[in-house]
């Protein structure tokens, strides 16, 4: 469990980044945060791990106050994936980068080489195992990272804005392996702008603002309610705007994915057909 504290930051440059932010993520929740550059969305999730501490309040992560124990300590049950993956790359090949942290952690080399085959494979890296990451595109060096951080199998997984450089396959298989840790209790965190990619995943959505969590609630409260998204400078899904625009047609305003919408439209249109 996350509980975050009435919780302030300042940045070195006098940037307040975060204001009297409180809010409790429990063991296997999936939470997306989502506003605009600058609200403080990634000051926050790094709070989540250690590498930044709170200027007032406190984070406490399974009832220990990040400030008490090292980012090392975090980092074994906090995985961390960066907006940028080369933040976080620096081995020779993709398979060295994803055993890295599992040899630093002391895992035994039989499951070491389990672990890098099953992300690779989980993450369609298998024919970049001895490339350089360095070598590889953008989205793919994302993936590298993801699979670094993956293998070790952290109870919590944060990842900063996971989507961007990613195809619809590759999203898709995003998408079932967080719904894959959810039916495990894994408490899985994304930091995001892709409102389609949420719509589709239907996780409990924290919307920030100026260093302030304005909404809290399910996906599909949050993304259809038109004013408070504006006010996060977030678009709605577009299932949900062709939906919010049908409002009179007596069918339900609050859908956000697609498989949803072609049942509530047949239903009406069976209904009319009558």
């Amino acid at each position: 469990m996350i509980v975050v504290e009435d919780v302030y930051f300042t940045y070195p440059n006098s940037v307040e980044a975060l204001k009297g932010v409180s809010l409790t993520i429990r063991n296997g929740e999936f939470v997306a945060i989502m506003g605009q550059n600058g609200a403080g969305k990634t000051t926050l999730v790094k709070h989540f791990n250690g590498l930044l501490k709170p200027t007032k309040g406190k984070v406490l992560v399974d009832e220990v106050e990040t400030t008490k124990v090292s980012v090392a300590t975090l980092s074994r049950n906090v995985g961390f994936v960066f907006q940028n993956p080369d933040h976080q790359l620096f081995s020779e090949t993709v398979e060295d980068e994803i055993a890295f942290a599992l040899r630093n952690f002391r895992f035994k080399e039989s499951i070491i080489k389990r672990r890098v085959t099953w992300a690779l494979n989980l993450l369609g890296l298998t024919q970049y195992r001895k490339t350089s990451p360095f070598m590889l595109s953008g989205g793919e060096r994302k993936r590298v990272a993801l699979a670094s951080v993956l293998a070790w199998n952290p109870k919590i997984l944060i990842l900063d804005e996971p989507t961007i450089g990613q195809d619809y396959q590759q999203k898709e298989k995003l998408r079932q392996f967080i719904l894959q840790m959810k039916t495990q209790k894994k408490t899985t965190i994304i930091v995001t702008h892709d409102v389609e990619f949420v719509a589709e995943c239907s996780p409990r959505v924290l919307l920030m603002q100026n260093g302030r969590i304005i909404a809290d609630g399910e996906a599909r409260k949050i993304l259809t309610e038109p004013e408070i998204l504006r006010q996060a400078s977030i678009v709605p899904p577009q299932v949900a705007q062709i939906f919010l625009q049908l409002a009179d047609l007596e069918i339900p305003r609050n859908v956000i994915d697609v498989y949803e919408a072609r049942e509530k439209l047949l239903n009406m249109l069976e209904r009319r057909g009558k």
